[in-house]
């Protein structure tokens, strides 16, 4: 039998009112790769926490290598050769890459100093070998969600951990490194090591997976061998009974709406950008000469790779950015859904009610002049809490202590709300389990389709979502706004236009 690296059984933990464990198993094996699946809020991040020594069992029995242990912290699992990377980046902001990766390497430094060009040659090894690519002298602060995400994996996987355990580490990548992710773990499992992979997408799951665990409402009702299970059984266990859809099953699509755009006019134009131009700090145009103009009722899609000017774009459309060049034109009613919501858009300790109001502080709805209706505002927030399925005892509870996937609905729920005219979002499906990515996808189909209802500018690393969801579909290449052919639209011809193939030089269309 293949040798047990790591055994949890009936672990229990509770954050006051939030029951997120309640009798979950885990048994991670030498040379697989495990993957675990569930709904939001079903405690899969949770459970990776008391695998990394991040947190501490309120019950339950754990064993590292066959010998009981209680871990004293992450420092402790290190020391047994468990690896934690985290959903939310553990980084340091004011630090650089190269600095955030030699934290704790203590074998790399020469008195009191840390050996950087030891730590550099290795990361350089390592992006080599496994396609993630970081810029080593550049601040973390200054980073996109994606790169984040690259260094966490990279930091990780540098102390070359007997066990390691990634929590939705694909969520902020591009479909190139999600597959070069994916080698690099199966190399890992076949060298003798223990993989453990927290996700969403069931597709992804079946292709790299050895036994896959599902977790519901905190409980294991399921731990088989990847040949013993299929994508229906897998949705089954997850939400506890027949899939909703069978647009569940697979890539995140919305139920019900065919590929392509659908076959409607579209209204009056609400937003223009007429050869805008945004510069870094270098002076470099991050955005170069961009013009497009998004009509009620109609979704674009934006895609490319990650850094190609996607996000300024975004930023421009959202009202939170002031183009460098050209002019734009935005309405009042934005609702913004951004690339990292725990930076960008809740405050960990406000609660429910207090994060809905901080976006809907100058709405009519909630607000009467320097005045805020909190009654009102607490309607508000509950009303997205039941419509979109925020899992929580109550409204009053801080965000902090939502899963990634429910804060996710929050802010998607929230931003709905304001989205009177134009709704930005970036990855608005980012986090979010099976059912509540389709669920999302019907609302913006649905929003859409109402009468005066708005438009939106979709920015989306998922070529599936994008392709699915938009009505017209642009790719963002080295700054340049680059329209989708209808007879390119499949994921080799946006990939081509993405890698700036044939039609990336060409001028954009606002219009077509």
């Amino acid at each position: 039998m293949t040798r047990v690296l790591a055994r949890l059984e009936r672990i229990e933990r509770r954050f006051g009112a939030v029951q997120a464990l309640a009798s979950a198993d885990l048994e991670v094996r030498a040379g697989e790769v495990h993957a675990v699946l569930g709904e939001n809020g079903a405690g899969k991040s949770t459970l990776l926490g008391v695998l990394g020594g991040m947190l501490r069992p309120d019950a339950g029995a754990y064993a590292i290598g066959g010998e009981p242990v209680n871990l004293d912290g992450p420092r402790d699992a290190w020391a047994r050769g468990i690896g934690l990377v985290h959903q939310h980046f553990m980084l340091v902001p004011a630090l650089t890459v190269l600095e955030n990766l030699a934290l704790g390497r203590r074998q790399h430094t020469r008195g009191l100093s840390i050996d950087y060009g030891r730590v550099a040659a290795e990361v350089s090894t390592l992006m080599d070998e496994t396609g993630l690519v970081v810029p080593l002298d550049e601040r973390v602060e200054g980073l996109s969600v994606g790169v984040k995400q690259r260094v966490e994996i990279l930091k990780t996987l540098l102390r070359a951990p007997v066990l390691v355990a990634l929590d939705e580490p694909t969520a902020a990548l591009a479909p190139a490194e999600i597959v070069s992710l994916f080698g690099l773990l199966r190399q890992l499992a076949s060298a003798g090591r223990g993989v453990v992979l927290v996700a969403h997408k069931i597709d992804e799951v079946l292709g790299v997976a050895d036994r896959v665990t599902v977790l519901r409402r905190g409980r294991t009702v399921l731990s088989e061998p990847r040949d013993r299970v299929d994508a229906t059984r897998l949705v089954k266990a997850m939400v506890g009974g027949e899939p909703p859809s069978a647009a569940l099953v697979g890539a995140a699509r919305a139920p019900g709406f065919p590929d392509g755009p659908p076959d409607r006019p579209r209204g009056p134009v609400i937003a223009t950008l007429e050869d805008v131009v945004v510069r870094d700090e270098s002076g470099r145009a991050s955005l170069d000469h961009a013009s497009l103009a998004v009509h009620r009722g109609e979704i674009v899609g934006v895609a490319g790779i990650e850094g190609s000017g996607q996000r300024e774009l975004a930023l421009v459309l959202a009202g939170r950015r002031r183009p460098d060049g050209g002019e734009a034109s935005v309405p009042s009613g934005v609702g913004f859904v951004p690339q990292d919501r725990t930076a960008e858009a809740l405050i960990g300790d406000f609660d429910l009610v207090e994060n809905v109001a901080l976006a809907m502080h100058a709405d009519a709805r909630v607000a009467s002049g320097a005045r805020m209706r909190w009654a009102a505002a607490r309607e508000q927030a509950e009303d997205v809490r039941s419509r979109f399925g925020v899992v929580s005892p109550d409204v009053d509870v801080p965000a902090r202590e939502l899963s990634g996937g429910n804060q996710q609905r929050l802010v998607v729920g929230r931003e709905m709300l304001l989205a009177k005219d134009l709704l930005v979002a970036e990855n608005p499906a980012r986090g979010l389990d099976v059912s509540a990515t389709a669920f999302v996808h019907a609302e913006l189909r649905r929003v859409t389709r109402e009468e005066g209802g708005p438009g939106v500018l979709l920015v989306s690393n998922d070529l599936d979502e994008a392709l699915a969801l938009s009505d017209r579909l642009f790719v963002m290449t080295r700054g340049r706004l680059v329209p989708v052919p209808e007879g390119q639209r499949t994921r080799e011809g946006v990939g081509a236009l993405m890698l700036g193939g044939a039609g990336a030089s060409g001028a954009p269309d606002a219009n077509a």
